[in-house]
């Protein structure tokens, strides 16, 4: 059964979704604060996580951030409408996804659905090779595990996600929107934004430690490509 952790503090959101959340067949865990939603997270093993930016004792960011020091789980932010702000860092922090208030409980579901298929599916298969090595780079999908020179570089899953589809096409330019259609899903109700969002952190962590025969290269107009070193 899928877990999911919904923290938000209006305890009338969190009743509307979790009531749609059990007709969708999940097993619901609620929180109404940061700290109680943290220590949920730490607590249980969750397939998909519904953050409110805005709680009381710690923000959804806080929380956010704590999550991926040690966790992949995909992390759904719930932002005020119009805070475009909070939408590029929560994104910018690790989060897979946002929902702009007033939303409708069915989009919320259908955006987890789509990010749950995602998991599932393609470039995970279990026809699909498993692992990339390229110079001192290594991406392992078996274990959702990249290093380089054999140090091991702490991304989210959809972080992996995107370095294994642009390395895995060396030198191919994919637009903005083939990673959002072939990593998020046609059904994603997002921008481009959220595309550059997670490549600013993606190269952020990847260029800790030297690597001059690859790089993550952005194509002025057009998106992004793996470019290897001549």
């Amino acid at each position: 059964m899928t877990k999911i952790l919904i923290a938000d503090d209006s305890k009338q959101i969190v009743s509307i979704l979790e009531e749609y959340a059990k007709k969708e067949g999940f097993e619901v865990t609620t929180a109404y604060d940061g700290e109680e939603a943290l220590l949920q997270s730490k607590s249980s093993v969750f397939d998909i996580i519904l953050l409110d930016v805005m709680m009381p004792k710690k923000d959804g960011f806080e929380v956010c951030r704590e999550i991926r020091r040690k966790s992949t789980v995909p992390i759904i932010m719930i932002t005020a409408r119009g805070e475009d702000f909070e939408q590029i860092m929560g994104l910018d922090i690790g989060a897979d996804d946002y929902i702009v208030k007033p939303f409708s409980p069915g989009q919320v579901m259908a955006r987890i659905r789509a990010i749950l298929r995602r998991i599932a599916v393609s470039p995970t298969e279990e026809s699909a090779p498993k692992k990339i090595i390229f110079g001192n780079l290594i991406v392992n999908l078996d274990e959702y595990i990249t290093q380089i020179d054999g140090i091991k570089i702490i991304l989210t899953k959809k972080e992996t996600d995107i370095l294994w589809t642009l390395a895995n096409n060396k030198n191919k330019v994919f637009t903005r929107e083939q990673l959002l259609g072939d990593l998020w899903g046609y059904d994603y109700f997002g921008d481009s934004r959220t595309v550059d969002s997670h490549i600013k952190r993606l190269r952020f962590k990847l260029d800790e430690i030297p690597h001059p025969e690859w790089e993550i290269k952005t194509i002025w107009g057009v998106g992004y490509k793996f470019e290897v070193a001549e």
